[in-house]
């Protein structure tokens, strides 16, 4: 049997519903999916699980993670590390799957060890039309370096830690491991002589003005020079000093109570005294931590020493802050339950972590 994973954040409900009906209709019902929301909102949530409880080969991990950054690496990882099937298929949620996709998945995992797809991609007005697969008229398809859509052996792919939860927001974490295969000799074939699926048209999400949700200004360029170190180190198992595939949902229930409240200021004495000596170095705590501009911060008095050449202050902006905090939290505590707010409106950056 194969397991077909889906990650989800808030997609539109008619992606969704496009999707499982495509599965629903495969000829081959020899699979199982697993649904990974991670942190969707609550009504969305909802909505999902209603959509969820008409399939019975589908199941469901809802993760309370809407105040973090997206970490499509760990949502795969969640469902591998309970996967029981002989063989792993990483999907996305806003595809239409061909009536024979599952029955060529049966074919080709007998022929390969690992296997990605080639996706065709329709426009929006071909999206908002309902036809046979066939019928689909694709805008353009996808080339050798989209590794997204990969049918994997899973002990294979669990005997690499999966996928490397370094990667938050999007970009590289596909093109990691089929990376890290290679690193380690393991063939990994295309398969293009047909397209079994197709994308989807929606449009970008991108963060407004006046959005809480975490966002790192930089995190997608880091993502792609830490896979091209990747690449150099010839490196085979990810996630070696983390817990890969983790997730407590108790840990969530206890963010509402923080046992400690810190006030930091921007000042950069000021947040890295605070990284250092409470973030990465207590444990078994809830602690809050708001983090807005020093009185000081673009001051007059403070622009004339500098320009004095005299001892000042030395400041970072919020989104210095912001970036430097969501880094520490990526490399050192990405298991951790929390909740992030950035606002640029009020010049505030909230934060609630079980250490």
């Amino acid at each position: 049997m194969i397991t077909i994973v889906l990650t989800n954040r808030n997609r539109s409900l008619s992606l969704i519903t496009n999707c499982f009906a495509s599965l629903r209709r495969q000829n081959n019902q020899n699979f199982k999916c697993t649904v990974v929301d991670y942190g969707s909102n609550p009504q969305n949530q909802k909505l999902l699980q209603s959509e969820i409880n008409k399939h019975v080969n589908f199941e469901l991990i809802l993760c309370s993670t809407q105040k973090q950054l997206w970490c499509k690496s760990r949502a795969i990882n969640l469902a591998l590390k309970q996967c029981d099937t002989t063989h792993f298929f990483a999907g996305d949620i806003d595809m239409i799957y061909h009536p024979h996709f599952i029955e060529e998945l049966h074919i080709l995992k007998d022929k390969h060890k690992v296997v990605y797809f080639q996706v065709g991609f329709l426009s929006e007005n071909e999206s908002n039309t309902d036809k046979d697969f066939e019928d689909y008229q694709i805008a353009f398809p996808s080339n050798e370096e989209a590794t997204g859509m990969t049918l994997y052996k899973t002990e294979i792919l669990k005997s690499i830690n999966g996928y490397d939860e370094f990667y938050h927001g999007w970009g590289a974490e596909d093109t990691d491991v089929h990376v890290r295969l290679k690193n380690a000799n393991v063939e990994v074939a295309y398969f293009d002589r047909d397209i079994l699926m197709l994308h989807q048209w929606h449009p970008k999400v991108y963060r407004g003005k006046d959005s809480l949700e975490p966002f790192h200004f930089k995190l997608e360029s880091i993502n792609h020079k830490y896979l091209e170190f990747t690449r150099q180190t010839k490196k085979v198992v990810a996630n070696t000093n983390f817990e890969w595939g983790h997730y407590s949902a108790s840990d969530y229930s206890v963010l509402e109570a923080p046992q400690q409240e810190f006030l930091v200021t921007n000042e950069l004495a000021d947040v890295k005294g605070f990284i250092h000596s409470v973030l990465l170095d207590h444990a078994d705590q809830v602690i809050s931590v708001k983090i807005r501009e020093h009185s000081e911060y673009n001051s007059l008095k403070q622009t004339a020493k500098k320009l004095l050449n005299k001892k000042a202050k030395e400041f970072l902006s919020l989104e210095e802050v912001n970036d430097l905090l969501l880094e520490t939290i990526i490399a050192d505590k990405r298991n951790a339950a929390y909740s992030y707010r950035y606002s640029v409106q009020k010049n505030e950056i909230a934060l609630v972590i079980k250490l």
